[in-house]
């Protein structure tokens, strides 16, 4: 892995709106940004030589396009730009691997209707082994050095944390963004009264008390050494008893990052969204950042 940002570029506007976002990241970030086009229908034997020159001249445009943009509202900012063919949930895959982060657009309709994903981005987020960010075009603006993008961007970011799993890369994630932008960040973990309790819970209301007291301090005890680690950045830690996606949806509304764990091992059907990301893929009106961990 080399220390770049990397986001995927294929004209739409969905694209131009990941392009803006990566852009302020790598800046942030103080990495290069990588501009990656995927040509899924590569020029063969058969392939008129006026179509290859078309496709070739396209991808060079946009290409071209899209660094001079990022060049001009970042000047000092390293871009570099590449091409390659194949599959694009493939080759994005593997361009991730070897990114600090992947940026991909999603095309949204809307903070109730959420994502429409490209085909290309779900394979991606699933089996990539870095943090991947999915930025709708609707109101997808770049994150401001303050932590407050303009427009309807909204502003902090928003984390969500099981506190039954060790999610250390997920954590750090979230604490480096915050760091970085200035924003504050919302610290969510979401639980349910487990069906034994419910009986007892209405003959002693005292016991859900008790349960959610327990799970405060768990999930304060998780966040304490990041909080002594980043100490400029503000933190609030809130448990919900819901359901962890809907709850996070919610967080989100006004949030400029919602972030969000996919567990990479330890599953015997092999890289999968949990059903949290999913619902956060497809729901969040904020951008979306996927982080893997163990």
């Amino acid at each position: 892995m080399t220390r770049h940002v990397a986001v995927g570029v294929d004209g739409s506007a969905a694209s131009v709106a990941a392009v803006s976002w990566a852009a302020q990241e790598a800046m942030l970030r103080e990495v290069p940004l990588l501009l990656f086009h995927v040509e899924e229908s590569p020029a063969g034997p058969e392939t008129p030589p006026d179509f290859a020159r078309a496709q070739a001249d396209r991808a060079k445009s946009l290409l071209r396009d899209a660094a001079d943009t990022a060049r001009s509202r970042h000047p000092g900012l390293e871009v570099t730009t590449d091409t390659a063919q194949g599959r694009a949930a493939d080759v994005l895959t593997a361009a991730a691997n070897h990114a600090e982060e992947m940026v991909l657009g999603s095309r949204g309709l809307g903070r109730v209707a959420g994502f429409l994903t490209g085909s290309a981005s779900l394979p991606v987020v699933a089996t990539s082994r870095q943090p991947v960010v999915l930025v709708r075009s609707q109101g997808a603006t770049e994150p401001s050095p303050q932590g407050e993008a303009p427009g309807d961007a909204g502003s902090g970011i928003v984390l969500g944390l099981d506190i039954r799993h060790p999610c250390d890369p997920l954590i750090a994630f979230a604490f480096g963004e915050a760091s970085r932008t200035g924003a504050e960040l919302r610290v969510v973990h979401s639980w349910s009264q487990p069906a034994a309790y419910g009986y007892a819970a209405i003959m002693d209301p005292g016991i859900g008390v008790e349960l959610e007291q327990r799970v405060a301090a768990g999930l304060a005890d998780m966040i304490r050494p990041w909080r002594s680690r980043f100490t400029e950045v503000t933190v609030t830690e809130k448990t919900v008893n819901g359901p962890a996606a809907a709850e996070l949806i919610h967080a989100s509304e006004d949030a400029a990052l919602l972030v969000v764990g996919r567990r990479s091992r330890g599953i015997p059907t092999g890289p999968r969204l949990g059903h949290v990301a999913q619902a956060a893929i497809h729901h969040s009106g904020a951008p979306v950042a996927v982080v893997p961990h163990q």
